[in-house]
């Protein structure tokens, strides 16, 4: 641009370095327009009227000492007085004329953006605070954001009330909680070309998982309209995930998706100005869909890696980012609109792990999205509006719709936080994390269910579901310093099934994952039984049937949901632990627990004992289920292949012959996973005598054992491990089933193959995870709750024998 300004900066005239200058935003826009154009990311051109024009304008209107006067002897925790002091202070700047010289630098730039893109051309006129945007400190939504400004003199009034908007309540508050003194930070204001999402999408991502901190992931979430709607959490989002390390080696899938409500968007009003905004209801069709193809979330998870590893380059340190970006609906094309750095999960220390645990069962009244991991106990106060903000006690839950910033006095003395309405990006979500205050959020009918003055347990420990309870119940919070832990000889290793989980168990310390378990997968997030997916006409019940079209009727066909949603819940746990090891167990329920699946009853038969009956690989190859292990297999070949996931290893349970298991490897290469092949091993579980017995044979076969206690234990015993009446004989310690494991770690040793125990002996009998040390197994795979101190006992006892 050639006219020379004193108060304006174009955005390629700026790097991250001019935060004084222009404030954390315009500085970041400007460091992504200039540097990062040639990695293919997309910001829309503008230019920032500096904080010294900020302060010019004041200096000529005479107002600092007003200022002062408003400012000086602010209560921050007085509502009122706050709400009062603030209306003064916004009163003071926006009063204050805009000096000749600035107002016309401004009007220039303006016709020269235009001049750029077209006469058309509609601009958004963000803040950007001096203290803004840092790495420990976000300042996000304190002041104001205004859109689709469409002539000068719109423009000039818009930046009259975005500079007025330094002192918002919000504002003040946040400034004083951080230690930021009001007068020296200054407003600069970002005036950017408009990205037209209000006809199409936009949303926030991370290149950081924000709930575990988990940092190998980007998490993108998205709505339909302007992005207001998922900043402040009115609406309730697509989320997606994409795994960084198999994207970066050219493996091209969304890890995990889940589909939001989306029930409205924020588009601009009709027969008014054009800078106003409201919410309108979305289409059916709208909400039955993503806001975001395949491969936009693609290019999306592209541009957070690339800002990421631009920002901490500059930084010389990681530098996770919080990052917003908006779809052009007249372009097509995707925009970032903002980035700064994240200033929450990647403040996370990684050498006190604190576990919370719920020690009482209930029902939930009801569900959320959990954020944090924590549980909070308090009397609930249910809040309908700003204006009963002053009747909040600190300590109290805070039950409300949604939370926008000027809610932040409030939530920062709260328990806990419960809101009808958002995703985990919202405002709601940003804040409570900041604060390390437990909330759950998204829950629909909080504000009707939960009665002002009732005593609640709001619980974020569970997985991604939060949950609220009616009452007091008990927990305990388990601080471990995991610093100076040592690793054993012994590999420990974690069962687990829950996807909802792995981000946040994979910084326990472990060497992998030893038994994966299919089921937990296929019943709560597929519910569905494979065979009543491939053959829908054969189910007999309508409600059934009824149900089933419900779950598929996104998917081209029934199955792809299976396969979907079953590589997606397989894949977060081997990303969530790559790339060390995953055992994922192929399905291994009984007859009588299929049945229980949606449709299931059309295709199992009554069994006398289903323990010992039609289950684990006798169904992979039979007519009754062959096509369902199938489906089975395609979801594999798609999280190991498809997704890049390669630390996947498969486990066949409940083998009974060895030609059995020729049959099912021979199927399973048919279907695309062949032992060997893209380094694909197959362990069997070990957990018949037989297998024991006939170790050497089959050795031959697969790459690993695994050794399933509980069925070992029932077999060897004859004890049913369901009779209650036999409860006492069921005993893992027993000589004789101590002797059968001996057996098979010693065999499996002679063939040079992996041996390893999943079963739930070494997590409740500390004297049987010795004994496993005693004997050398390779590797012992607990329960999440008794690794740290199953692996303490461990080293102890490793240090033993060595001595």
């Amino acid at each position: 641009m050639s006219e020379k300004f004193k108060y304006i900066r174009w955005f390629e005239e700026l790097t991250i370095d001019d935060i004084p200058l222009v404030g954390g935003k315009n500085a970041s826009l400007g460091e992504m327009y200039l540097e990062l154009a040639t990695e293919g990311i997309r910001v829309p051109n503008g230019f920032a009227i500096t904080a010294e024009g900020y302060r010019h304008m004041l200096d000529k209107a005479d107002a600092w000492e007003a200022l002062h006067e408003a400012l000086d002897t602010l209560n921050p925790d007085d509502v009122n007085d706050l709400a009062k002091r603030a209306r003064k202070a916004r009163d003071i700047v926006y009063a204050a004329p805009l000096s000749e010289d600035l107002e016309h630098e401004i009007l220039i730039a303006f016709d020269q953006l235009q001049r750029q893109y077209d006469e058309e051309l509609t601009v958004a006129v963000r803040s950007s605070a001096t203290a803004e945007d840092l790495p420990t400190a976000s300042f996000a939504g304190q002041q104001d954001t205004y859109l689709n400004v469409h002539s000068g003199q719109a423009l000039l009034d818009a930046c009259k009330r975005c500079f007025a908007s330094l002192f918002t309540d919000r504002a003040i508050h946040y400034r004083i909680d951080q230690g930021f003194d009001h007068f020296k930070v200054s407003l600069s204001i970002g005036v950017m070309k408009m990205v037209r999402s209000d006809l199409a999408s936009s949303g926030v991502m991370f290149s950081i998982d924000t709930e575990s901190g988990f940092k190998d992931a980007v998490f993108i979430t998205g709505a339909y309209g302007l992005g207001e709607n998922v900043v402040q959490g009115s609406v309730d989002p697509d989320e997606f995930y994409v795994h960084k390390p198999t994207f970066e080696q050219g493996h091209r899938c969304v890890l995990r998706r889940s589909l939001g409500a989306k029930k409205i968007k924020m588009v601009y009003s009709e027969g008014r100005t054009r800078e106003q905004t409201c919410n309108v209801v979305t289409s059916a069709e709208e909400r039955s869909q993503f806001c975001l193809s395949d491969d936009e979330v693609l290019t999306l998870a592209d541009y957070a890696i690339k800002i990421e590893k631009h920002y901490s380059a500059k930084a010389g340190m990681p530098r996770p980012m919080d990052i917003e970006w908006a779809k052009d609906g007249l372009d097509g094309q995707l925009y970032i609109v903002q980035a700064r750095p994240e200033t929450v999960a990647s403040q996370l220390s990684g050498t006190t792990l604190e576990q919370y645990e719920l020690k009482q069962k209930a029902e939930a009244i009801v569900t959320g999205r959990a954020v944090g991991s924590k549980i909070a106990v308090g009397t609930a106060h249910v809040i309908k509006n700003v204006s009963q903000l002053n009747t909040f006690k600190p300590g109290e839950v805070l039950i409300t719709d949604m939370t926008t910033p000027d809610w932040e006095p409030v939530m920062k003395t709260a328990a806990a936080i419960v809101t009808n309405r958002g995703g985990r990006t919202c405002h709601a979500a940003i804040i409570a994390r900041e604060l390390g205050v437990p909330a759950v959020i998204g829950c629909d009918n909080a504000t009707e269910t939960i009665k002002t003055g009732t005593t609640v347990t709001v619980s974020c420990a569970e997985g991604d579901a939060g949950k609220v309870y009616d009452g007091e119940l008990s927990f305990d919070v388990n601080k471990t310093d995991l610093s100076g832990l040592k690793r054993p000889k012994t590999k420990i290793m974690l069962n687990l099934g829950n996807p909802e989980l792995a981000f946040k168990l994979s910084f326990l310390p472990n060497d992998g994952v030893g038994l994966a378990r299919m089921e937990f997968i296929i019943t709560e997030f597929i519910k569905a039984h494979p065979m009543a997916l491939i053959h829908p006409e054969r189910i007999q019940d309508a409600e059934e049937k009824a149900k089933i079209k419900r779950l598929t009727r996104y998917y081209a066909q029934p199955e792809d949901f299976f396969i979907e949603r079953l590589a997606e819940g397989v894949g977060t746990i081997a990303a969530a632990f790559y790339p060390k090891p995953v055992v994922v167990r192929m399905s291994d329920f009984k007859t009588n627990e299929y049945a229980t699946l949606l449709g299931g009853r059309g295709f199992e038969r009554d069994e006398a004992n289903p323990m010992i009956g039609f289950r684990g690989a006798s169904r992979y190859v039979h007519p009754d289920y062959k096509e369902g292990f199938a489906l089975e297999c395609r979801a594999m070949k798609r999280v190991r292949e498809d997704m890049g996931l390669t630390n996947v290893i498969l486990m066949i349970p409940f083998c009974r012959r060895e030609q059995e298991a020729v049959r099912v490897l021979d199927y399973m290469a048919e279907l695309g996973l062949k032992r060997g092949e893209n380094g694909l091993e197959i362990y069997v579980m070990c957990e018949i005598p037989n297998n024991v017995i006939r170790i050497d044979a089959f050795s031959k076969l697969f790459d690993g054992f695994s050794i399933g206690s509980n069925d070992l234990t029932q077999l060897t015993l004859g004890v049913d491990r369901d009779s209650e009446i036999l409860a006492e004989d069921f005993d893992e310690r027993d000589p004789g089933v101590k002797e059968m494991i001996r057996m098979a770690v010693e065999g499996a040793r002679r063939n040079g193959k992996h041996s390893g125990l999943c079963g739930q002996a070494p997590s409740d009998y500390p004297e049987m995870a010795e004994y496993l040390v005693e004997i050398g197994i390779d590797s012992m795979s607990l329960n999440p709750d008794t690794v740290l101190q199953t692996t303490q006992r461990i080293l102890k006892m490793e240090e033993q024998l060595k001595g």
